[in-house]
């Protein structure tokens, strides 16, 4: 019986006897019998024994292994060549050398580990690597302090992500974007702020007021008000009505049914109490799409409530509904009309709402003209603002841009409030880019206006500016004529 368990253990596979626990003896038997298999250690194992031999080699040899380890294992990239991109080469070599010092110090923290007897090498060993952990920070930094002068020749560092090149350096920027992979923004801060804000050198020389420094509110956009009113300057030509659409597209409708349309539109403005811009805009759309479209005279009424409702939705925080202007209308039209001509004044003017009208540029030449008074006058807001109001009835008005307009009303508003003093001044000037020869036909034009040369019998809007609440600037007048300053 015991032959036959030793024959049975002799039979066993190789996977089993390596599995087994293997005593001297048994090692000893089976090695004699050639039974006993290679064993091959683990991964794992064979890292504890290259670590335990490492740790019992000398302190030299082991400040030596793990140098090499380090340097191996961090492998400096080759830099790139462009003479534009020392900035990312300092900040790569920055990042190299710290990882440099970095493994030092480990390996610093790994000596206590090394025998006893070496105890004595060890300490003669780290004070040598720290004499030379000293000495190498300091070289190192002359090395970058020589790239950062190199780099300053070529480029000004201002932030992580901004900078500021010089011209000649200016050619190079393409590769360097295309090799990094990104987009930086190569200008200072300060070329950043004189975009948004140009400085306007000489102003007090030349007699101008800066009236955008002076607020402090975010909502007047002080810092971009130069370049929003620049942008507005140039979308008033863009967006402006035909100025003969009368005569050479509409049959049925005439000068006088587009000024009675929007002197009742005067009227809709104060029922609903609706802001002055919303009345601009409504004006704005019908001559826009007047200009290319074809209209019935019984229709004008319903062109002129549907282009309030679009202003009013664009301006309004609270628009009225569609049926409050199917009710103002007296129900003449249906909401189903209204929408359906919403949609047809839209898509004629492909959707484009945003428009400069002689409201919007009103305010900031009022703004500029209020400079020059110690205490804001309200007359003179007021005044402005009926005289911009009375060219919204005149066809004829259509030929002068909202800024002329506007630049006028302040002109003629000023003159007529004070009659001793020029009333246009190099702040005005500059601000409305309008000389006073410019103004001329304008404000001679207004004036008129404001006179009621030609009787006109549309008097909504003096109306309005004749109550207590506007100052009943309507019923003001120049004792001297506004010829005499031209």
């Amino acid at each position: 019986m015991l032959h036959a368990i030793m024959t049975k253990e002799n039979s066993r596979s190789k996977s089993e006897i390596a599995t087994m626990r293997v005593t001297r003896a048994r090692a000893r038997t089976l090695g004699q019998s050639g039974g006993l298999p290679p064993l091959h250690p683990s991964a794992k194992q064979e890292e504890k024994r290259v670590l335990r031999s490492n740790f019992k080699r000398a302190a030299s040899d082991e400040n030596k292994s793990t140098l090499s380890n380090a340097t191996s294992r961090h492998k400096r990239r080759a830099v790139l060549g462009d003479v534009t991109n020392l900035v990312c080469e300092t900040s790569y070599m920055n990042c190299i050398n710290a990882t440099k010092i970095q493994d030092k110090k480990g390996s610093m923290k790994r000596n206590p580990k090394v025998a006893p007897a070496v105890v004595g090498e060890k300490s003669q060993v780290m004070g040598k690597k720290k004499e030379n952990m000293n000495d190498e920070p300091k070289v190192k930094e002359e090395q970058e302090i020589s790239l950062s002068e190199k780099a300053n020749e070529h480029v000004t560092v201002q932030t992580s992500e901004s900078f500021s090149i010089t011209e000649s350096s200016a050619a190079n920027l393409m590769p360097v974007k295309q090799i990094l992979g990104k987009h930086f923004r190569f200008q200072s801060l300060s070329q950043k702020e004189s975009r948004i804000c140009p400085k306007e050198q000489g102003l007090d020389e030349l007699g101008i007021t800066d009236i955008d420094s002076k607020h402090k509110d975010p909502l007047m956009c002080g810092v971009y008000a130069s370049h929003i009113y620049r942008s507005m300057n140039a979308m008033e030509l863009d967006r402006r009505p035909s100025v003969d659409y009368m005569d050479l597209l509409q049959r049925d409708i005439t000068q006088s049914m587009r000024g009675i349309l929007i002197d009742w539109l005067v009227e809709v403005t104060e029922e609903y109490r609706l802001v002055p811009d919303t009345l601009y805009l409504t004006v704005n759309l019908i001559d826009r799409f007047l200009s290319g479209n074809y209209i019935e005279k019984q229709k004008l009424q319903l062109l002129g409530v549907t282009c309030m409702l679009i202003a009013s939705k664009y301006e309004e925080i609270c628009a009225p509904r569609v049926e409050e202007f199917c009710f103002i209308t007296d129900n003449t039209y249906t909401k189903e009309e209204v929408v359906k001509m919403e949609s047809k004044v839209l898509n004629s003017l492909d959707f484009r709402l945003s428009v400069p009208t002689t409201k919007k540029f009103l305010r900031r030449f009022i703004q500029a003209a209020q400079v020059s008074y110690e205490v804001p006058s309200v007359e003179l807001e007021f005044l402005a603002n009926y005289l911009a109001e009375l060219t919204l009835q005149e066809y004829s008005f259509l030929k002068f841009l909202p800024s002329l307009i506007a630049a006028s009303a302040v002109f003629l508003a000023r003159w007529t409030i004070d009659q001793s003093d020029n009333p246009w001044n190099p702040t005005l000037e500059h601000y409305t880019n309008y000389k006073v020869l410019e103004l001329k036909t304008t404000v001679i034009a207004l004036q008129d206006l404001q006179l009621n040369t030609s009787a006109c019998a549309l008097n909504a809007i003096r109306e309005k500016y004749k109550q207590v609440k506007f100052k009943s600037v309507a019923t003001l007048r120049s004792s001297k004529p506004v010829q005499s300053l031209f």
